[in-house]
């Protein structure tokens, strides 16, 4: 095997589309890998790091990277990478004057005088450039969802500070999931319309908490993504507090669902004065430790807790998943545990969960060693290290299999604990795509798992259930429920009873 790249020169496609493409790629005969992206600093290094050697590349142009098995493979992979991009460029049919097929629209204004008063843009392109598409999106009138990364810290507050002015929303940077008029952006989920209102800074932890509603039954009015650091010291919660204030005028919208890692305590306190008024407000700040007492309202720390308050529902009956992890338990009593996420919410959920009851844990997420050096840990795939280069862990499963594979080798892995999170744009099948390496880990250790999904996705929960129960797997209804199952797998006997 061996890398071949081609540079098309002039030729822009944003991360999302090309993600989708070099996955169908890797996927052909003789082919080992495919990268596909724009010839940015961050990209170039990230190939470099792979091995792939790029020339005369600029940001403006696109890189295609195949590792394939010979000269005619590449080439033809090459070809198809091409024919897909420009299949899905060119519009279809005659526009509604009646003119032939034209060529895409290649700025942002020239976009908007094709539409007919278009609210909101969608922004995914490199973080260098992603700044100034969004402040002229403002300038049109539009909402921002911002899917890009890598935006500073300065540019997020003055984006955010002039949405505000505006009255507009500034979703991200780095925001992956939003329903707005049931309309999905990003990674989103099927759910049926409801009276909850969402406002989230954790994209998997908006996506966990809309299938727990809908799967109780509630249903979700909209999602309103606002990126990981709104409610830092540093931003202020500015969207946090424009977002309260539409849904506050949304008639639909009955509850407020508020979503985060831990924020900071006197942001919490100042949106006081942002509550709607005859709306109630429940907050999941996973991992929150502060008392309650700055806060002006219901906090839970997990997802599940607090999607459950807002629904207003019962815990659901364990019992019998409780029984079929006592049944497996000499597979993985007092051996180690390991966590492999593609959602950095869930991720995070689980160590608060986890360490109160075995400690600092090793990996990306907890308080341990970031090394692994033989105990318990939990991985966030979603993070940097295992990104650069290729796509999200909830489109490619390459980096989940090769850890699968190596927890199946080894003896003292006692619980495997993942999610599979589900949802258009993410991967078509991820629980077929898993389940041989599930299966080779269930042999000898405990495998338990969250479908965050619902049965109207386009991977449907319900089939992505099974296929992981058949391949050995016990599937929790919650993130939560599946970590505190992990923690009774590798309990001692005395501890689990």
């Amino acid at each position: 095997m061996s890398w071949h790249v081609k540079v098309i020169a002039n030729r822009y496609a944003d991360s999302v589309k090309l993600m989708g493409i070099a996955r169908g790629l890797r996927s052909r005969d003789g082919v080992a890998g495919c990268e596909m992206g724009m010839g940015t600093a961050a990209n170039l290094e990230a190939l470099e790091a792979r091995g792939v050697e790029v020339s005369g590349a600029g940001p403006s142009d696109l890189i295609v990277a195949v590792d394939a098995e010979g000269e005619d493979v590449a080439q033809d992979t090459l070809k198809a990478a091409e024919e897909e991009l420009s299949s899905g460029g060119a519009a279809s049919g005659a526009s509604a004057g009646g003119q032939a097929d034209r060529e895409p629209p290649r700025s942002l204004v020239s976009a908007r005088r094709r539409l007919s008063d278009p609210n909101l843009a969608l922004i995914s392109v490199a973080g260098e450039y992603a700044t100034l598409e969004a402040h002229r999106a403002l300038s049109a009138g539009m909402h921002v969802l911002l899917f890009s990364d890598h935006v500073s810290l300065e540019d997020e507050l003055e984006l955010k500070q002039r949405g505000q002015e505006l009255g507009l929303l500034v979703m991200g940077p780095g925001c992956g999931t939003a329903m707005l008029g049931n309309v999905g952006l990003g990674f989103a989920n099927v759910v049926t319309s409801g009276p909850v209102g969402i406002v989230a800074a954790a994209g998997t932890g908006a996506q966990e908490s809309a299938c727990l509603l809908d799967d109780a039954g509630v249903g979700v009015s909209q999602i309103v993504g606002v990126g990981g650091r709104d409610l830092s010291a540093d931003i202020g919660g500015i969207m946090f507090r424009q977002a309260m204030h539409l849904l506050a005028a949304d008639d639909e919208t009955e509850t407020l669902l508020l979503v985060s890692k831990p924020p900071a305590p006197e942001v919490v306190a100042s949106l006081a004065g942002d509550l709607p008024a005859g709306k109630r407000v429940v907050a999941a700040f996973v991992g929150w430790e502060g008392n309650g007492d700055e806060a002006p309202f219901e906090i839970h720390d997990t997802l599940e807790a607090a999607a459950r308050a807002a629904a207003g529902t019962e815990p659901e009956d364990l019992s019998e998943l409780e029984e079929a992890v006592d049944a497996a338990r000499e597979r993985s009593a007092g051996r180690r545990l390991l966590g492999l996420f593609s959602g950095g919410s869930l991720a995070h959920e689980a160590v608060t969960l986890l360490e109160p009851e075995l400690g600092p844990l090793e990996g990306n997420v907890g308080h341990g060693s970031d090394e692994r050096n033989g105990g318990h840990a939990v991985l966030d795939l979603g993070e940097e290290e295992y990104t650069q280069g290729r796509p999200h862990p909830m489109v490619d499963l390459d980096v989940r299999l090769g850890f699968l594979e190596e927890a199946a080798a080894d003896e003292n892995v006692g619980c495997v604990l993942l999610d599979v999170v589900l949802g258009h744009g993410g991967h078509s099948d991820p629980a077929s795509g898993l389940s041989e390496a599930i299966s080779a880990v269930a042999k000898d250790a405990v495998v338990l798992a969250r479908v965050c999904g619902t049965t109207g996705d386009p991977q449907d929960a319900g089939r992505q259930t099974k296929i992981l129960r058949d391949a050995g797997a016990i599937v929790a209804p919650s993130n939560a429920a599946a970590t505190r199952l992990a923690l009774r797998a590798i309990a001692p006997a005395e501890v689990a009873a």
